[in-house]
């Protein structure tokens, strides 16, 4: 099998670099991503709501869906390990509509996501669960820029450097999870014939 070669790319995410990236990329990534779990998009999605100005800029950004361990002595951040994306999936749209073009976490997301994905040329990156100390050696650069109080759960400016992450939805709307489940059920198929 063919060694798949990494691509890399440096935020800010624009639309002519995420329309390139193909279901199945292997990425790495470097520049400036933001954190953002449930609780911070909540309060992002009422400042929008209410009109008020976000404490981040989401053009052309890329947010991690992490809630990061406290730093050790000597360390810029925790383990930081990907969550549950599809908690995510009542704020998103919006985000994406205003500009948002990279998400990373895990899991599957929902279609009102993914045709906002299309509709604004966004990505959805995958991370590797359980491998948040290794994804932590990546991140170079940690503060806090907003809702300290949320704890793990602040909004984070964090600078990466290769941080490894995988194309799960592309600006298309194709879908890793479907397209490898297809390939895996046809080689079964194909295995049954030649059998």
């Amino acid at each position: 099998m063919e060694k798949q070669t990494e691509k890399r790319i440096t935020t800010p995410l624009t639309a002519e670099v995420s329309r390139e990236l193909k279901c199945g990329e292997h990425v790495l990534i470097s520049g400036i991503i933001y954190t953002g779990r449930d609780a911070a998009h909540k309060r992002l999605i009422e400042l929008v709501e209410r009109g008020e100005k976000l404490p981040i800029d989401v053009k052309d950004a890329i947010i991690y869906y992490v809630g990061p361990a406290p730093a050790k002595p000597g360390q810029v951040i925790g383990s930081a390990g990907p969550t549950t994306s599809y908690r995510m999936d009542a704020y998103a749209p919006t985000l994406l509509d205003m500009g948002l073009k990279g998400m990373i976490g895990k899991g599957k997301r929902s279609e009102e996501v993914v045709e906002a994905m299309k509709r604004n040329g966004a990505v959805y990156f995958g991370a590797i669960g359980g491998a948040g100390a290794l994804l932590a050696k990546c991140i170079k650069k940690a503060e806090v820029v907003a809702y300290e109080d949320l704890g793990a759960e602040a909004i984070r400016r964090l600078t990466v450097e290769n941080l490894p992450a995988v194309v799960i939805i592309d600006s298309q709307g194709k879908n890793l999870y479907e397209e490898g489940k297809a390939q895996y059920l046809a080689m079964l198929k194909e295995k049954e014939t030649v059998e």
